[in-house]
């Protein structure tokens, strides 16, 4: 999972869900999990 300060750039990505889990912000790639990230802060 990468940690980033944006996640537009996976946001975009095909098949990404960005997801709110206790106050953190994720992205959620089922189709490739290589794209899973979550939002510093």
């Amino acid at each position: 999972m990468k940690v980033r300060a944006s996640l537009r750039s996976l946001a975009r990505k095909p098949g990404a869900q960005v997801v709110r889990r206790r106050g953190r912000v994720y992205v959620i790639n089922k189709k490739n999990p290589r794209w899973n990230g979550r939002q510093k802060g």
